[in-house]
């Protein structure tokens, strides 16, 4: 099975020599198992091994234990091991997220932060997951279940961008197999066994009955499925950015009869590209908004639909235009709906793109960017969100606490009437942290008595650099 591995690594271009591999290692045996071949495979190939382990404050001495346990298996095996801890509950409560989803961005955070070391050394740094061949069966079943399109059917791949998955070529019985022939031990995730859960239903039932009833390999006809499939998404993604480009204009994209000439699946493909790059992400655009878009080339001039991210389609003579512009009311000063910061993290939302990180401050020089500030972590008391202005919002001027109304700060930073309703600002309820762009408050300005910063960077979106 070794060798089944590693020419699976090697096949997909997983590993490269000098690579750091941070591995992400729960305890179970899916990740132990790769953690081992990992291991020795490199006494095969020069490349840095790291294990990672989230702690989601979840499941009380449970996620302890599996804690001390992956610790102990990494000194046993000599491997560096680091722990994240995090209040998962807390932070899904602050952030308006589910748990499954605040956990899915502690992890991608944790891994970021993990390997930015490593990447300001000029290394690869590849993110090592323990996904098998049921895993994957299981994504596909359930994403078909709910709608999607050839991308739901083929997420889980062998190697995409950062992110590795060297055993998905095994199956859960290889792995169990494997750790018995080595007396290996790993732990048991007690939410595993619980039907409370979408994908454990489908684990548990659907994927047993189709490998009982239909064919003992459905797992295995099902990665491969989706490797083909894999094929044809990248290939469709790249003819519709071709596409694309002809009709590509400022920050909007201009459709004309020559597009709706194309082939249907294209120009779908085109759209989907168009409003990523417009709105930063695809989450939340179903295939029901593109068949709106497309519709409308059969509409009356004038006609428009709007779409999530502050994205707007509208018939014009002789075209369908695509763009965005900020979710604000006709009337002036109303905002658009505020999106809570996700600390640490990227928040992506109409007003453009906020990365927040933190760090224990000790006299370190603060950055004097435009579109990057410091802010004093420990004096904010509540989760900041970023939107545009509202009425009865203020800023803290000096050290005396002075408010002055934020209308009347952007008057006197010169900032035109006709764009004050479009500038977003940082914000904890009234009270105004960052006018991006322009000044933070006093308030939370860096003194010698900071001991966190909580440093904001600003991208896309209006009036960026």
């Amino acid at each position: 099975m070794y060798s089944e591995v590693t020419g699976y690594i090697k096949e997909n271009h997983m590993i490269e020599k000098g690579d750091t591999v941070l591995a992400g290692v729960s305890g179970g045996g899916d990740s132990v198992t790769m953690l081992y071949i990992l291991k020795e495979y490199q006494k095969e190939l020069e490349f840095t091994l790291r294990v990672v382990h989230v702690h989601h404050g979840i499941r009380g001495e449970e996620a302890d234990r599996d804690s001390r346990f992956v610790q102990e298996l990494c000194a046993g095996w000599e491997i560096p091991c680091r722990v994240y801890s995090y209040d998962v509950p807390a932070l899904s409560a602050k952030w308006k997220l589910g748990e499954e989803e605040t956990g899915r961005l502690v992890r991608r955070e944790t891994f970021r932060l993990e390997g930015d070391k490593d990447r300001e050394q000029g290394k690869k740094v590849r993110t090592a997951l323990a996904h098998n061949q049921e895993d994957l069966a299981e994504t596909m079943i359930h994403n078909l279940c709910r709608g999607t399109g050839l991308r739901g059917l083929c997420t889980m791949r062998p190697a995409a961008e950062d992110i590795i998955r060297p055993i998905l070529c095994l199956s859960r019985s290889q792995i169990r197999d494997f750790l018995q022939e080595k007396g290996i031990s790993c732990i048991q995730d007690s939410t595993n066994q619980s039907d409370e859960y979408t994908r454990n239903r489908i684990r548990h039932h659907i994927l047993p009955e189709l490998e009982t009833q239909v064919n003992k390999k459905a797992s295995a006809h099902m990665v491969e499925t989706a490797s083909r499939l894999a094929l044809a998404e990248d290939y469709l993604s790249e003819q519709g950015k071709t596409l694309l480009k002809a009709f590509a204009g400022d920050r909007q994209y201009c459709f004309t009869e020559e597009f709706f000439h194309r082939p249907k699946i294209l120009q779908i493909y085109a759209l989907q590209q168009a409003v990523e790059d417009l709105a930063g992400r695809r989450k939340d655009i179903s295939a029901v908004h593109y068949e709106k878009i497309l519709n409308l080339w059969q509409m009356q001039t004038g006609r428009k639909i709007s779409l999530p991210y502050g994205i707007t389609a509208g018939r014009t003579y002789g075209a369908v235009l695509l763009y965005q512009k900020p979710e604000t009311d006709e009337t002036s000063g109303k905002n658009a709906e505020e999106t809570q910061l996700i600390i640490p993290g990227d928040t992506i939302c109409a007003c453009g793109r906020i990365q927040a990180e933190i760090f224990s401050y000790t006299g370190q020089k603060i950055e004097e960017k435009k579109y990057t500030k410091w802010l004093d972590y420990d004096r904010i008391e509540k989760n900041p969100c970023v939107r545009t202005r509202k009425e009865g919002d203020f800023l803290i001027i000096n050290s005396r606490g002075d408010r002055k109304k934020l209308r009347r700060c952007m008057i006197d930073e010169k900032i035109p009437s006709e764009e004050r309703d479009k500038i977003p600002v940082i914000a904890c309820g009234d009270e105004i942290l960052w006018i991006i762009g322009s000044r933070i408050s006093e308030r939370y300005k860096i003194t010698p008595k900071t001991r966190k910063v909580l440093v904001l960077k600003y991208q896309g979106g209006h009036k960026n650099e």
